[in-house]
């Protein structure tokens, strides 16, 4: 009679393991969810604040010559620019919706051509990016400084997006 209890007990226990198995990987989930969150929550936060104090300034400068802002903003948008600039191909990385458009807009009024643009994923980029090849370099530091809130990086042999233009990858406003 004692073998049939520890044979009733048994799926029993498998029943508890799997249980807590689950468990944990729930809990495991939900740690890394709220962990991913509050990370991204921040830079989202800085990139608010800095786009302010950026199109704030623009405003400025373009009241102050009353008769010519037409003139100023085409001005601007054609120096700005390098003559030889190569394309920029814009890519989404975050998870704000059309925020790669966004940029394509900011991105041909100060003078470049945009190629293309789309989406990206990747979990090693947290912050707007131009990736450029070594020819490009001045034109990618223009580009970055123009836009403001974006740093650039040296494009690496594995990122095989827009192979002849400048990669701007942006992953918040």
């Amino acid at each position: 009679m004692n073998s049939d209890r520890d044979s009733n007990k048994l799926p029993l226990r498998a029943a508890a393991m799997v249980l807590l198995a689950v468990a944990i990987v729930f809990v495991g989930l939900g740690w890394h969810s709220l962990a991913s969150t509050s990370s991204s929550d921040k830079p989202v936060a800085a990139a608010s604040e800095s786009a302010v104090t950026t199109s704030a300034a623009p405003s400025t400068e373009k009241s102050a010559p009353s008769s010519d802002a037409a003139d100023a903003s085409g001005t601007t948008s054609a120096s700005v620019a390098p003559a030889d600039a190569p394309d920029v191909c814009i890519y989404n990385a975050g998870t704000i919706s059309g925020l790669a458009t966004d940029y394509r807009e900011k991105v041909t009024g100060l003078g470049y051509q945009v190629s293309s643009v789309g989406n990206f994923s990747s979990p090693s980029i947290t912050e707007n990016t131009v990736f450029y090849t070594s020819s490009q370099r001045a034109a990618a530091t223009a580009l970055a400084s123009s836009l403001g809130n974006v740093s650039t990086d040296a494009r690496p042999s594995s990122f095989t997006l827009c192979r002849s233009g400048m990669a701007l990858v942006v992953v918040s406003r």
